[in-house]
This record gives C-alpha cells, structure tokens and sequence, in this order.
C-alpha cells in the first residue's frame, strides 16, 4: 500500500470517480468478478490475518474492553469467505443501476428533457468489526460507478488489510484509486472535513460511533445510531408462529442491528404464550428482563430480571431481550414509536385489518407482518448487498443497496432552442408532454409531439 496522506487518497478517489463512471456496466462486472475470484483463490491469507486479529480481540474481551457480539462479527470462516465471494457475484448480477432513464418530458418539438441515474461520486465509509462490511461496500460502490473511501476498526485492521490488497489487485484495469483505504483514527477526523471532495458518508456501527460522525461533520451522513427492533405478538395471532419468529428474531444472530430487543404481547394471549417463549429463551441462553405482568405469569424456576425504563430503548446486540404485555394493538403501536429507533419492526398477526393498521402505523423504514425482523438486509431483500441500514427518510431508506448509491442529473437535447422565443408576444408555449424514451448523446428522439 501507498505511504499517501488521507487528504491525497480522497483526491485520487475524486478523480477516479470520473473516470469510473464512465466505464460500462460490463468493466465494472468483470471487476467484481475478478475480485470475487481472487477472495476465493487468497482465502487462506485471509484466515490467516482474521485469527490474528481475533486472538487480539479475544483478549481484549477477557480484559473487558470488548464485547462478545464485536468478537462475533470479527471472526470470518471458510463458509464466511464463500458467502463473501457470492454476494459480490449477486452484486455483479444486479441490474445496472447508471444510465438509466428515470424520466423523460418533450418541452416542446425539438427540446427534450431526460432525468437518468448516475453515481453519487465520492462514498467515505467508516465501519467497525466486521471485515466482510469492506467487501460488500467496495462492491456495492464499484457496481454503482462511486469511489469508496474505507475505514474500518483497529480490531480488524489485519483483515481488512489483506482484503483491500486483494480489491485492489483484482480490479488494476479499473481508475487506480477508485477504493482507497485509511487506517489510523486520526484519518477518520480528516475526513469528516472534507466536503468539497466526499459526497456521503455511510457509517456502521455502534449508535455512540454514528452520532459521532453525525455531530462532526458537514458531510450528508446515511446510516442509522441504533437498532432497537420490536417483534408484536397480536391477540389474533397463530402463536405457534409466533413463537419461531420471536426466537428467531432475537437467536438466529444476535449481534445484528435488525436482532429484535423487546418483544411485546398482547394481554388477551400473555397467559398462554408468555411461559412457552421464556422457556425457549432460557434454552438458548437469553437474559430476559420484563415488565411486572410478564414477570407475574412466567413460571417461577425462569430466571428473569424487572426491566426498567431504559431497557424499552436499549439496543443489547447481545443474547438479552426485553419483554412487556400491552393491553392493545394501538397501545403496541404507541410503544414502538415512542421507544424504538425507526429501523425494523414486525407483528404476528392473522388478522389483516390488525396487520394494517400496525405496518402503517410505524414510523420505521422497515415493517414486517408475520415474519423475522432478521430479514431486514440488502442480500435478503434481493439488493445483491448493502452498505449499510438508514434510518432517515431522505435519499435512501432501510436496506441501502445499489439504488441508495445513485442520484440523477439532467439531460436537456435542443435544437438552438432559447428561453426569450417563450416570452412576449407570439411566444411559444410548451408542451410538457412526458414520453417514453432514452437519451442518446446529441440526437435528439425520433418521436414527435401531435399537434
């Protein structure tokens, strides 16, 4: 790797940018081929650097400076390295998302207006613990035509290392400088100065690490700072379901942002399915804190702590899950929105009147009926991947994939057309009229206006 400053390896990636999107979809495919290929032929480097790294992060647990759900994303595998290399091939897979014509309008004979999708330009990404989150970011950002600027954790700067090295080799016949990655803290600051030359910022991690982003730069940031994920079991609910969709919610990984944190329980089923989910839990290993009604009807041999206030806006990340009994659908609705983070929420129900009036009555990006808030992520959603989850309600919402990484500009094909012939008298008028088509560099369309 280059000795460049930050400041040097946000301009290389300015300028590379330019020049990437202007390659066509079928360059950029066969990078992500190359660098799925080349993941797969290096997995042994790869593992290699990932021990180290998890022997150091280990320790560091034993000392009480890390938790286990960061150790868990750290740690990749033979089976990790595959499910790495097929997701950049689903990326590679995806529909070009540049080039597209999104709208297009006649403004009169002979002046065409064409909105089509471009990339954003420059995407800083800063992420903690996971080294997979580089792959899939430096793929996602090469499908979509945008240079990507990678920071990850200490805690995974060997993986991370050999995992850019390998990007970047396997992607040489592309505009050196299109991935760029910066390691030392010091840098993050750096960047988070430079919005002249960054376009977004897309930060993954703790909710203390995103509001630290969020609080220090000018850059527009697309993410979200906790993943406080609810899982409503209805009074018409099939409690069977419920069950295995509440115990996969919180079990299957819970160490995910979309993982649910508090279950709540409708007070016409509590009695029935309150002591069947405890006794799953307390099977799996998960610390249950509940509210005085839940604590009234679980069996006295399950160990389960009072939850307080804080626990309803709590994001665990850990094998540690919050229960309540609400008294209603409406009462559900009003505790998620009070308490939960706008990231993934979901309810079991068989009564799809009740099923509508919850999944429109959340204010979350994502809202599930009758299923895991674990599916909320781009591969799941068919997205090829995702660079991260947002929150927000501008750009880009929820699983943010090669769609959240474009924006549009305007292309306007005339004929010597000037705005004064449209004003005063005899002035033409426009026609406004919108058509189906695609911009072709200085021609105009063949279709015309019937006057």
């Amino acid at each position: 790797m280059s000795e460049l400053t930050t400041e040097q390896k946000v301009d290389a990636a300015e300028t590379a940018a330019l020049k990437l999107a202007q390659r066509s979809e079928t360059e950029r495919n066969a990078g992500l081929e190359a660098i799925a290929d080349a993941i797969e032929a290096q997995s042994d480097e790869i593992l290699e650097a990932n021990a180290t790294d998890v022997d150091e992060a280990e320790a560091m647990l034993e000392a009480g400076e890390y938790t286990q759900a960061l150790v868990d994303r750290l740690a990749l595998s033979e089976s990790k390295i595959e499910s790495i290399a097929e997701m950049v091939r689903s990326v590679a897979g995806q529909d070009d998302p540049l080039g597209e014509t999104l709208e297009a309008r006649r403004l009169d004979d002979g002046l065409e207006l064409y909105k089509r999708s471009v990339p954003i330009g420059v995407i800083g990404t800063v992420f903690e613990s996971r080294p997979d989150a580089l792959v899939q970011i430096a793929a996602l950002s090469l499908k979509s035509g945008n240079a990507a600027i990678l920071k990850g954790g200490s805690e995974a700067s060997r993986s991370n290392r050999v995992l850019y090295e390998i990007i970047e080799e396997a992607t040489s016949d592309l505009p050196t400088g299109w991935a760029q990655l910066i390691e030392a803290r010091a840098d993050v600051n750096a960047l988070l100065e430079m919005d002249d030359s960054v376009d977004l910022l897309m930060p993954r991690g703790s909710s203390e690490f995103v509001k630290y982003i969020q609080d220090n730069t000018s850059i527009p940031v697309l993410g979200h700072t906790e993943g406080v994920c609810h899982v409503y079991v209805d009074d018409e609910a099939d409690l069977s379901m419920a069950a295995e969709v509440a115990h996969d919610a919180k079990v299957q990984y819970p160490a995910a942002c979309n993982a649910a944190e508090t279950l709540l329980i409708h007070e016409a089923v509590a009695e029935e399915f309150v002591p069947e989910i405890a006794d799953r839990y307390e099977e799996t290993g998960v610390e249950m804190r509940g509210d005085d009604r839940v604590r009234e009807i679980v069996d006295t041999d399950v160990e389960m702590d009072a939850a307080t206030e804080a626990d309803w806006s709590t994001e665990y990340g850990d094998l540690i899950i919050s229960l309540k009994v609400v008294d209603s659908l409406v009462e559900a609705v009003d505790h998620i929105n009070e308490y939960g983070s706008k990231h993934t929420d979901s309810i079991i129900s068989q009564d799809a009147d009740n099923a509508r009036v919850f999944m429109q009555g959340i204010d979350s990006a994502s809202v599930f009926h009758n299923a895991s808030t674990r599916f909320s992520d781009g591969y799941r959603f068919g997205l090829g991947a995702e660079v991260g989850i947002s929150t927000g309600k501008i750009h880009a919402r929820g699983p943010v994939g090669l769609g959240g990484l474009t924006t549009y500009q305007y292309f306007l094909e005339g004929d010597g057309q000037i705005v004064a012939s449209y004003s005063g008298q005899n002035a033409r008028e426009y026609v406004h009229e919108e058509f189906d088509g695609e911009w072709t560099p200085g021609r105009l369309s063949e279709s015309t206006v019937t006057q």
